[in-house]
C-alpha cells in the first residue's frame, strides 16, 4: 500500500489508542497520525491504581514497543479457577484447573499492573516518537472529540475537536469507558451483577499466582500485586503478607457487600477463598461499577473503526478487555502495512479478528449469564466441568494458549 497520503487520527490515548497509534508510526512509515485525547497531556496519570491484568501476547507486543514498564508489573506464573461449594463427590478430581507457565513452557502466562505506570511509559514512548518527526505524528492532548462522521465511500472520515474540524483517510476509535456511562451499542445487555473492586491483603497466598473463584453470584478473582507488606510493626500485617487486587461480582438486586463494613467483607472473602489463596488478614477501600455486554456488530463502519472497549465492554470473568484491544490494534496495522487499499485492508480486519472477538464475546457473555441462573445443580455441573478440564491436558493447553494469544 503507498502510505504516503494516509492521514490517521487515533481518538483515546488509554493503553489501547497509544499502543495503535505507536505501532502506525513505526510501521508505517509514510502515513501521519495524529492523536486525540480530552486529558490535557502534562495531567498526571501515573497514580492510577486501577488495575490490568495482561496476557502473555499483550506483554510481548508492549516489549516490542519498548513501552512495557517491567519494574512496575508484577508476572503471573500460574493460574488457579476453582468452583466454591457445593462440593462434588469424593471421588472426583478436585473441582480446579491449575495452568502454570513452567507446564506450557513460557516464562510467564502474563503479568499485572497499575493503569498509571502503563499509560505514563506508553505516553513517553509516543511523545519520543512524535518529537523525533513531528510533521508526521501529532498529538491533540486536551482536545476532546466531540463528533465524528464518515464520509462517502472511500473518502474518509470528519473529526469535530472541541477547537477544530480535520478530515482524515481512517479514524480509529480507543476510547471506551465503563458499560454504565456507555451509550448502548448493537448488542447490548446488563447482567444485573456489580463489581466491587480493590485491594486485599493475604497470608499464607503463593507468589505470582492468580486466583479465580465461581460463587454462586459470580466470580471472585485476585491478582498479585508488586509490592510486599513488609514485617510485623504494622498494625493487622504480618511478614510475609501480599496484596491483591481483587474484583468481586454479586448480583446487583441482592447485593451481599454494599451494607457490610470492612471486618465483614474480609471475612465473607475468606469463606469463600479457596485454601490454596490463604487467608485475608485485611482489606482497602471497595469502589463497585455495573457490569454488561456492550459491542459492536463489525468493528469496521466505511472508514471508522473501533477496537478495545470502544468496540466492545465485557463482563471482566475472562480478564481480556484490554488484551483484546491490543489484539485488535495489532492487526489494524499489519493490514494497513501488507494492504492494496485502505479499504479492502479494512474488510481483511474485519473477517481476520472475526473468530478471536466473537468467541471472547460469547464465551465471557455465557460465563456471566450462567451465574444469574437458577437452575438446580447448575454449580455442580460447572465444578465437574473444571475438573474433567484439568484432567484434559491437551485441552487445558489449549484454553492456556487461547488466553495468552487469543485465537489464531
Amino acid at each position: 500500500m503507498n502510505h504516503t497520503a494516509m492521514r490517521i487520527a487515533v481518538v483515546g490515548a488509554g493503553p489501547a489508542g497509544l499502543a495503535l497509534a505507536l505501532l502506525a508510526a513505526r510501521l508505517l512509515p509514510q502515513a501521519q497520525v495524529t492523536l486525540f485525547d480530552a486529558r490535557p497531556a502534562e495531567r498526571d496519570v501515573s497514580a492510577d491504581p486501577r488495575t490490568l491484568a495482561l496476557a502473555l501476547g499483550s506483554v510481548q507486543l508492549l516489549q516490542r514497543l519498548a513501552a512495557w514498564p517491567a519494574a512496575q508489573a508484577v508476572p503471573i506464573l500460574e493460574v488457579q479457577v476453582s468452583q466454591a461449594a457445593p462440593s462434588l463427590p469424593a471421588d472426583w478430581a478436585e473441582s480446579e484447573v491449575r495452568i502454570s507457565a513452567a507446564e506450557m513452557g513460557v516464562p510467564l502466562l502474563g503479568a499485572v499492573l497499575a493503569y498509571g505506570p502503563l499509560v505514563t511509559t506508553l505516553q513517553a514512548a509516543w511523545q519520543a516518537e512524535a518529537a523525533r518527526d513531528p510533521a508526521r505524528l501529532v498529538s491533540r492532548f486536551g482536545a476532546p472529540v466531540q463528533s465524528l462522521r464518515a464520509l462517502a465511500a472511500g473518502s474518509g472520515a470528519e473529526v469535530v475537536a472541541a477547537d477544530a474540524v480535520a478530515s482524515f483517510d481512517l479514524v480509529v476509535v480507543a476510547e471506551g469507558g465503563v458499560f454504565a456511562d456507555q451509550a448502548r451499542k448493537a448488542l447490548a445487555h446488563d447482567y444485573r451483577q456489580t463489581a466491587w473492586v480493590g485491594t486485599v491483603t493475604l497470608e499464607g497466598a503463593p507468589p505470582g499466582t492468580a486466583f479465580e473463584r465461581f460463587t454462586r453470584q459470580g466470580p471472585l478473582a485476585l491478582l498479585p500485586l508488586p509490592d510486599v507488606v513488609g514485617p510485623s510493626g504494622v498494625a493487622g500485617q504480618v511478614e510475609g503478607a501480599v496484596r491483591a487486587a481483587m474484583v468481586w461480582c454479586v448480583a446487583a438486586d441482592d447485593d451481599p457487600v454494599r451494607d457490610l463494613d470492612d471486618t465483614q467483607r474480609r471475612r465473607v472473602i475468606d469463606t469463600l477463598l479457596p485454601p490454596a489463596a490463604g487467608r485475608a488478614i485485611g482489606i482497602g477501600p471497595l469502589k463497585h461499577f455495573a457490569l454488561g455486554l456492550n459491542a459492536e456488530r463489525t468493528l469496521v463502519d466505511r472508514r471508522i473503526v473501533r477496537i478495545g472497549n470502544a468496540a466492545q465492554t465485557l463482563h471482566p470473568v475472562a480478564g481480556q478487555g484490554l488484551n483484546l484491544g491490543l489484539r485488535d490494534a495489532y492487526a489494524l496495522v499489519e493490514a494497513l502495512r501488507f494492504g492494496v487499499d485502505i479499504d479492502t485492508a479494512l474488510r481483511r480486519v474485519e473477517w481476520a479478528r472475526a473468530p478471536d472477538r466473537w468467541l471472547t464475546i460469547a464465551s465471557t457473555d455465557f460465563l456471566a449469564r450462567s451465574f444469574t441462573w437458577t437452575w438446580p445443580g447448575l454449580g455442580a455441573v460447572r465444578g465437574g466441568a473444571l475438573a474433567a478440564l484439568q484432567r484434559a491436558s491437551p485441552l487445558k493447553r489449549q484454553l492456556a494458549q487461547r488466553m495468552m494469544f487469543g485465537s489464531r
